[in-house]
This record gives structure tokens, C-alpha cells and sequence, in this order.
């Protein structure tokens, strides 16, 4: 039985490269609103983070871009 070792698996990069030619949409803004206030509620302070962060870009698309 032959086998490759390592298993080649996709590298960080690559995983990244894919999500960049594939722009997914993001929820609505009252959504996303709801979704902080709930994270805020439980005290969770990376979930008000990220839902911050795609509160502002789904509200203004240039946000973030180079």
C-alpha cells in the first residue's frame, strides 16, 4: 500500500483566496442589530464585536475595502 504523508490539505492562503472570489451577502442591517443587542445582553464581547463590525460593512460596502 502506498501512501503520501502528509495528506495535502489547502493552506490557509488558498482558503482565503477561494472566500475572495466568492463575495457572500450579508444579513440585513436589522439583523445584524438584533444580533448585537442579543450578544450585548449576554455580556459576550467578541460576539459585539463581530456583529459591529458587520453592522458597519453591510451599512456601507466601501468599509474595509483596499
Amino acid at each position: 500500500m502506498t501512501a503520501k504523508w502528509p495528506i495535502p490539505r489547502p493552506t490557509e492562503h488558498a482558503a482565503l483566496r477561494a472566500c475572495d472570489r466568492s463575495p457572500r451577502r450579508l444579513p440585513p442591517v436589522p439583523a445584524l442589530m438584533a444580533a448585537l443587542l442579543d450578544a450585548n445582553d449576554r455580556r459576550d464581547r467578541e460576539g459585539v464585536c463581530l456583529a459591529s463590525h458587520r453592522v458597519v460593512r453591510a451599512a456601507a460596502p466601501e468599509v474595509g475595502k483596499p
